[in-house]
């Protein structure tokens, strides 16, 4: 199920930030990476993918993303697997 309408977004519960490439950071390389993820009935993320690349800040952001959880995400009274999209915010300073 995709988040929105009936399914409300799952919240945050660990939050890791990502890692900036030593790379992308001598780079002044920013910008915003989007991935979709599958979160499960635990709110853990199952699996994640990148819907908007920017190729030196990718594996960071996935590497984040798979270590979040979420509160689950409840249904009928019972927790379900959903997709949502994130988005990871990557900027130089």
């Amino acid at each position: 199920m995709r988040v929105g309408g009936a399914i409300k977004r799952p919240i945050k519960i660990r939050d890791v930030k990502p890692a900036y490439p030593e790379t992308a950071f001598a780079s002044r390389v920013g910008g915003v990476v989007i991935v979709e993820a599958r979160i499960g009935a635990d709110g853990s993320i199952v699996d994640a993918r990148v819907l908007r690349s920017i190729p030196l800040l990718d594996e960071a952001a996935l590497d984040a993303v798979r270590q979040w959880t979420f509160t689950p995400t409840v249904l009928d009274g019972e927790a379900v697997e959903v997709i949502a999209t994130l988005t990871i915010n990557f900027q130089p300073d």
